[in-house]
């Protein structure tokens, strides 16, 4: 009777209809994948186009250095190229950093603290008011930082600014505070990565096995101890994946970077700043100097290649990370 119908015309019509279903399903997926490199590939590709102009009259490497002055720039190619990009590469990083050394600590915290010690009711309230920071635009974050985080800075600012006599931290800390820095531009870039952070962390936390967290209970471990031995050590390459992501995430802020950073050569934390996407963001409408627009492009590749080089290896650290846990 089975073989009669799997040899019936209707089996073998729903077999091939079957067939056909996955076979255009995968065609489908495979679209939607190769889409997303075809997207990243010609976002590369017209920004190095549109950038090819300065760096051909220029020369790629001549861009390596701190000063940018278009004023300067001139068509014939006998002067130095104007150009430099150093020291918004320079303001990028460090405010990428200074946020994450401040968001990364908060969202473990968070994460912990919603996973394994707030009472059940309360859990996702508390998650979802995480969740909601990522809904703010950046340009409300600037309003709000110009006008009650830089003013409620200052005394810290002019505190750090007090200890600039101390081995190490004079650079780093050197002022006067002004409120307009890499340092006010890297506090409200924490508060929006956290919720990309907090919410990777929350899930990486939730995964540790329940049988070795009451095991550690068990043996007498305390709240923190069981959480530094059967919780962190399970979620770090989770962990330093999610800071990964927010770091990418710092790198391409805008508008609320724009509006807190300044415009100038930083000279430790506390002081202004520039970082690539300003710079993008301040000159592109009056970019009127020879190349001076063509370089802007310039700043962009190597933004989108900092960012690239920048998961690239966050990835390989993880799979290590990964693999040495297991």
């Amino acid at each position: 009777m089975t073989a009669e119908l799997l040899a019936s015309p209707d089996a073998s019509e729903r077999s091939s209809e079957g067939e056909f279903t996955d076979g255009l399903f995968a065609r489908l997926m495979a679209a939607a994948a190769l889409t997303v490199i075809a997207v990243l590939v010609a976002t590369a590709v017209f920004l190095l186009i549109r950038a090819w102009p300065a760096l051909s009259h220029y020369g790629p490497l001549s861009f390596f250095h701190p000063r940018w002055a278009p004023s300067e720039a001139a068509a014939t190619s006998s002067t130095p190229n104007p150009y430099g990009i150093l020291q918004f590469i320079y303001g990028t990083v460090v405010t990428s950093l200074v946020a994450m050394v401040i968001a990364v600590p908060v969202a473990i915290g968070v994460a912990l603290y919603i996973t394994n010690l707030s009472p059940a009711v309360l859990r996702r309230p508390l998650s979802s008011l995480v969740d909601l920071l990522a809904a703010i635009p950046s340009v409300v974050y600037g309003f709000w930082g110009v006008f009650a985080l830089i003013p409620a800075l200052g005394p810290i600012g002019r505190g750090l600014t007090s200890v600039s006599g101390i081995p190490l931290l004079g650079w780093l800390f050197q002022g006067p505070f002004f409120g307009y820095s890499v340092f006010a531009a890297g506090v409200v870039l924490a508060i929006m990565v956290l919720p990309i952070v907090t919410a990777i962390c929350r899930e990486v936390v939730d995964t540790a096995p329940r049988a070795e967290k009451e095991a550690a209970l068990a043996f007498g471990a305390t709240t923190w101890e069981m959480l530094r031995l059967a919780v962190l050590p399970r979620s770090r390459s989770g962990i330093f994946g999610a800071a990964i992501l927010g770091l990418g995430r710092a790198f391409g802020e805008t508008i609320a970077v724009t509006m807190l950073i300044g415009n100038n050569i930083p000279h430790g934390i506390m002081s202004p700043g520039s970082t690539m996407p300003s710079v993008i963001t301040n000159e592109f409408t009056e970019a009127n100097q020879p190349f001076h627009l063509d370089s802007l492009f310039v700043v962009a590749f190597g933004l989108l290649s900092l960012s690239l080089l920048v998961n690239v290896i966050g990835k390989r650290i993880v799979g290590r990370v990964s693999e040495h846990i297991a």
